[in-house]
């Protein structure tokens, strides 16, 4: 290389220094048209940005968990469950033990259909692992 030879940076050093022509998006002498108008600058030559529309996005639906009295399933363990699989807290897992153990069923929780299939089948295995015939359905709200 000559002796005399320099590296051109590519964009400037000096954030205050604005040049119209970028090297990377064609500039004033980028080719992006018949014309040359890359079309994306208004009158002003000001950048415009342009917004689709967002599309709402609808929520999934949800699904009850529902807890059914049997008379082999230790109380005990329908709390342990609350409070492990369903993480509530003691004293409403104490409620939600009473509402099955009075009515016939309970709501354990309401979770979008993957999720409360999920945490079936967990305290299913983990109520089949200790030989209780615990039963668990799912509900659409």
């Amino acid at each position: 290389m000559p002796a005399n030879f320099r590296y051109k940076p590519l964009f400037s050093t000096d954030r205050r220094a604005k040049s119209s022509a970028s090297p990377l998006c064609g500039g004033a002498s980028g080719n992006f048209g018949a014309s040359g108008d890359s079309g994306d600058r208004d009158s002003g030559g000001s950048t415009k940005v342009l917004e689709r529309p967002r599309e709402k996005m609808k929520k999934p639906p949800m699904y009850k968990v529902l807890l059914h009295n049997d008379d082999y399933t230790t109380m005990e363990f329908v709390v342990y469950i609350l409070r492990a699989v369903f993480f509530k807290p003691p004293a409403e897992a104490d409620q939600i033990m009473m509402n099955v153990h009075r009515q016939g069923v309970g709501i354990a929780g309401v979770y979008p259909f993957e999720v409360a299939e999920a945490k079936v089948e967990k305290v299913t295995r983990l109520a089949r692992a200790r030989q209780f015939p615990l039963r668990l359905t799912l509900e659409p709200e």
